[in-house]
């Protein structure tokens, strides 16, 4: 018994290592299981992003609607019944400039219509003599000579009729008459040569028809071409995107029922308040000169070339700002009422018509000095 029960103890003993060496061997042999590890996480998709929106596309202005501009501004606008000449022109600056012409000697066409300015004084009347104040707005003289007509009322048929006119206006350089012009002028040496020169076929050249036509002849090549004039000819570039919008919406408007043609006016007449009644009735306008009842507040239209620096605007000089002027063009002669949006636009086109003063032929020039018999200052 013995026997048997040390047999099984040790089989049990044995079997019970056996056992635990396999464990062992298993535990030891086998590779170890790894730990879990957390499912990786997807990271939050970048949101595709939105496409880009189109670029507008640039404004362009329908070549075809261009017409109504006729062509770009000429080199000068001389006249065959008053050919140009270097002496003519160089006589004309010099007269354009003597303030002797005027009745104090304190006046001169240049004071009113300022070469440097763009051929205005920026004052809702000019001033005369004795400071009187004229009732008109006193217009630009550049391009002047392209126009249908002199002065608002169209009294002057050309710059040679109209120079002559201020002399003897008595609100403006107030000379008695035009002999009282020829015997300032006959009474300086410098002048009587000048005159020879510029007519030398004339038997009196010192005389107001030359004096007159001279003043012409220098104002004829007052012109002052834009970057406008570059957009007539095909050039695209030459206006900014804003002007061409504004230059749509000119069109658009109907504002070239009356500002057409290279000159953007100046070549008809027009009635102010066409639509609705104008604020100033007290200007009757060609009526006074024709009287002719049926043209009461008729005026030239205004060109609109350097628009933008000639205010305030127009016969009356009542309006200062440009944008006023053209929300009031629109109400008064259109009937359409403009936001202030769309008469900025219009304004920012008519920027393009602002062209380069020829500041070599506008220099003032130096004046011949006065001799013992020049006629002295008349304040009176």
């Amino acid at each position: 018994m013995r026997k048997n029960s040390s047999s099984t103890t040790r089989s049990v003993t044995v079997g019970t290592l056996g056992t635990l060496a396999l464990c062992s061997v298993a535990l030891t042999g086998c590779p170890q299981q790894e730990a879990a590890k957390p499912a990786p996480t997807k990271e939050a998709a970048a949101p595709t992003p939105a496409p880009a929106p189109a670029a507008p596309a640039a404004p362009t202005v329908d070549a075809t609607r261009l017409a109504v501009f006729g062509t770009p501004l000429p080199a000068n606008y001389d006249s065959k019944d008053n050919p140009a000449t270097d002496e003519k022109i160089a006589l004309g600056r010099q007269l354009y400039f003597d303030k002797r012409l005027s009745k104090n000697q304190d006046i001169s066409c240049n004071s009113c219509h300022d070469l440097q300015h763009y051929g205005v004084d920026g004052n809702k009347f000019s001033s005369g003599h004795k400071k009187q104040l004229g009732g008109r707005n006193s217009p630009s003289v550049y391009q002047a000579a392209g126009h249908i007509a002199q002065f608002w009322d169209g009294r002057a048929k050309d710059v040679e009729e109209q120079a002559g006119g201020p002399m003897v206006n008595p609100v403006e350089m107030a000379l008695p008459d035009h002999k009282r012009a020829e015997s300032v002028l006959q009474s300086i040496p410098a002048y009587v040569d000048a005159f020879k020169k510029a007519f030398p076929g004339d038997k009196q050249p010192v005389s107001i028809k030359n004096a007159t036509a001279a003043i012409g002849a220098f104002e004829r090549r007052l012109v002052t071409p834009s970057r406008f004039d570059k957009f007539l000819t095909g050039d695209a570039t030459a206006l900014t995107d804003a002007e061409k919008v504004g230059l749509n919406k000119f069109l658009d408007t109907g504002c070239v029922a009356c500002h057409s043609g290279t000159l953007l006016g100046g070549t008809s007449y027009q009635k102010a308040g066409l639509i609705k009644p104008w604020p100033n009735q007290t200007d009757l306008g060609r009526a006074a000169i024709t009287k002719n009842d049926a043209e009461k507040l008729m005026f030239k239209v205004p060109s609109l070339r350097n628009s933008a620096k000639t205010a305030p605007y127009f016969h009356d000089g009542s309006v200062d700002k440009l944008t006023d002027a053209i929300k009031q063009m629109a109400s008064l002669q259109l009937g359409r009422e403009l936001s202030d949006a769309d008469a900025e636009s219009i304004a920012t086109f008519l920027g393009s018509l602002t062209g380069d003063l020829p500041k070599d032929y506008i220099q003032e020039p130096q004046l011949p000095p006065s001799s013992k018999t020049t006629p002295k200052p008349d304040p009176a």
